[in-house]
């Protein structure tokens, strides 16, 4: 799910500095203090938290028609506690859409995506399929990537665990040159052996090369994997 315009990181430095004092003198000639070495106190970076998303894909007539009514709709979104994060439009359709939301409460998303109203909305604004709408829990987010064109791999596994390990085997750094960025390890709610990974593209030709590249099938075979996987390509809106 990308980029699941997921909230900013502020870190803060305190520095702290510490003078040595003597004790005053009486005479005419003013004495001076020797300083001692200044303390800086470096904090961590704060802690992630895992959070969790709503992932609505569908396709619309018109991309432009529909986004002023999508923004119109900002505030039912909000009070059911959903927060924009990102809209991708499908590479090779960019009517296809998957708009990408923070949810602060499941139950009241999920009370939202089945709200009939929600469907009339869509109708109005151009939406021409049904939606398809998935919960995922984000157990691992990388918020400095800001690549504009992005790919989604979901598949299930046998055992996530066992899963994760072949993954982190693998690495990022081994990842990175496919031209891949690690974005977001999410697990789905209902689901929790559907695994969902965003990955930032640095390089698009070298990405499908390793999409379709026989090793990363047999990789996905020994961690596991069920089934074909399903690759989507993405480009950032707006």
């Amino acid at each position: 799910m990308k980029k699941l315009t997921t909230p900013a990181i502020a870190m803060a430095m305190l520095f702290f500095f510490a003078c040595g004092s003597n004790n005053e003198k009486t005479t005419t000639a003013a004495t001076t203090d020797t300083p001692k070495t200044a303390a800086v106190d470096t904090p961590k970076p704060p802690e992630f938290k895992p959070f969790n998303v709503v992932e609505i894909g569908h396709t619309v007539k018109d991309y432009d028609k529909w986004r002023p009514g999508f923004n119109a709709d900002s505030p039912a979104r909000k009070a059911s506690g959903l927060d924009f994060i990102v809209i991708g439009r499908k590479a090779d359709n960019p009517n296809d859409l998957l708009i990408v939301l923070n949810a602060s409460d499941v139950s009241k998303a999920k009370a939202f995506a089945a709200d009939p109203r929600l469907k009339d909305v869509m109708q109005k604004h151009g939406v021409t399929s049904k939606p398809d709408i998935n919960y995922y829990h984000v157990i691992r987010f990388n918020p400095d990537s800001k690549e504009k064109q992005w790919v989604i791999v979901n598949h299930k596994v046998k055992d996530f665990d066992a899963w994760v390990k072949v993954f982190d085997g693998e690495g990022a750094a081994t990842r990175a040159t496919f031209g891949l960025v690690d974005v977001a390890l999410a697990r789905g709610i209902d689901d929790p052996n559907l695994v969902h990974i965003v990955f930032d593209i640095k390089d698009m030709a070298k990405a499908k090369a390793r999409m379709n590249d026989p090793a990363l099938k047999k990789l996905m075979t020994d961690a596991g994997v069920v089934g074909a996987p399903t690759i989507t390509f993405y480009n950032t809106a707006d």
